[in-house]
């Protein structure tokens, strides 16, 4: 007796979400940007049921997850607005479909061209933070990718509330809204990694332990990164008013994200100098410092800290102190102990900025200014759909650019590639078009 095999209902939804990704692929401009403002209204017209449903998500969630992650939870009507006009601006943005990257005759009526095309279905898997289904909807769509979102239990409500007006707006134009879908459950995680034949692309964004998890557990390529270990080094020639603000700003403004500096890298010449301005203005914003054997003698009220600390990614209000004899020293700490996010220096020698910048091995190097700017929105792109310390592009915030590859194209009138090979091959001409 022969028997069939019924397909799980997962893979009946990636079934779907390809089918509709290939005919968003290729859409026109105009069909994405009209989706992508279909969305935009969708999610105004549904801002009360999404509050609603996040402040029920933070409710219960309250006593059972870490500080960071309920700050990232935490939707309130101002971040949602914000996020609704990171739709608007992705699209705003130059289509990255259909660019010509290379156009070139390899002989007389025989061309040949590199054309981005999207990747095809993204897999996205993420903690928490529920306003990143929105911007990663919005940059899906533009790039003409399908979107396959699996949200973390604390988010669920908010996460199907924002699913649901998306589709609703998508249903108004002529994108099909099979092309995002949402997943809710924890073995949904695991079958969504197997997916290998549908998916093209995981992206997960959350804990050090949940990333290396997703990393441990596919086949299918995966951008991301797992820790966000980012460092501020004060240079000897550092102006103090600057330096004290921008430290302010890199651990304070925000600390629960992954672009908060967790380590404070201090020359020796102006450690006691500068160290208790801006251990004041840390304390002042509650923030807990830790400091080596130097620091200790001139901060002595603060916390010792160990080697874990120079490893540590706190994302909380909590800041490791050390202080280095040279920017050779300081660049040494960043590459042995730095998760390549993001650094930045604070001086005004034009030497040690470039000294930094060559030999800082991080997808993000920085000069006096803040490590929180290392993100899609504040970069330009329109949102994110993560960032990635991968040596291999894309690398930083991931935007449009990072969610289409390229194929090749060649035209010919007969050609046969026994017209060159032998003895009386004829030569390429490899003219490349203007």
């Amino acid at each position: 007796m022969t028997t069939f095999q019924v397909a799980s209902p997962l893979i009946a939804i990636a079934q779907k979400t390809r089918q509709a990704a290939s005919k968003l692929a290729i859409s026109s401009t105009d069909a994405k940007n009209q989706a992508i403002e279909a969305i935009a209204q969708a999610l105004e017209l549904a801002k009360n049921e999404i509050l609603t449903a996040n402040i029920a998500d933070c409710q219960a969630a309250a006593e059972v997850i870490p500080k960071p992650l309920y700050k990232r939870l935490q939707l309130d009507e101002h971040k949602l607005r914000d996020a609704i006009a990171g739709v608007r601006d992705v699209g705003k943005l130059a289509d990255p479909v259909g660019k010509v990257q290379i156009h070139r005759e390899l002989d007389t009526g025989l061309i040949l061209k590199r054309i981005t095309c999207p990747l095809g279905v993204l897999g996205i898997i993420f903690e928490a933070r529920p306003e990143a289904a929105i911007q990663i909807v919005s940059l899906a769509i533009k790039s003409g990718n399908g979107v396959i979102l699996k949200c973390g239990k604390e988010a669920v409500r908010s996460c199907e509330a924002i699913v649901k007006a998306i589709k609703q707006g998508l249903s108004q134009t002529t994108v099909n809204p099979d092309a995002v879908q949402l997943l809710t459950t924890r073995e949904e995680t695991r079958e969504l990694l197997n997916l290998d034949k549908y998916v093209d692309l995981i992206i997960p964004r959350g804990s050090n332990s949940f990333v290396r998890f997703v990393q441990e557990n596919t086949r299918i390529p995966v951008l991301g990164h797992a820790d966000g270990i980012c460092h501020l080094y004060i240079d000897k020639t550092a102006d103090m008013t600057k330096a004290v603000k921008i430290t302010v700003d890199a651990k304070a403004q925000y600390p629960a994200v992954c672009n908060a500096i967790e380590t404070l890298l201090v020359h020796e010449s102006i450690a006691a100098e500068f160290l208790p301005k801006v251990a004041q203005a840390l304390q002042e914003c509650h923030v807990e410092l830790r400091g080596d054997t130097r620091t200790l003698a001139i901060l002595p009220n603060i916390v010792a800290a160990t080697a874990i600390d120079w490893e540590t990614e706190y994302s909380d209000y909590i800041l490791s102190i050390k202080i280095v004899d040279s920017i050779e020293d300081a660049i040494a700490h960043i590459n042995d102990y730095g998760s390549r996010h993001t650094d930045a220096i604070v001086t005004e020698d034009t030497a040690a900025v470039e000294t930094f910048f060559g030999t800082v091995n991080s997808a993000n190097v920085f000069h006096n200014c803040s490590t929180r700017f290392a993100d899609g929105f504040r970069y330009g792109f329109g949102a994110e759909v993560g960032i990635s310390t991968q040596q291999m592009p894309p690398r930083g915030p991931v935007g449009l650019e990072g969610l289409v590859t390229y194929k090749y194209q060649m035209t010919g009138d007969g050609h046969i590639v026994a017209t060159y090979a032998g003895a009386n091959a004829k030569a390429f001409t490899h003219q490349d078009f203007v």
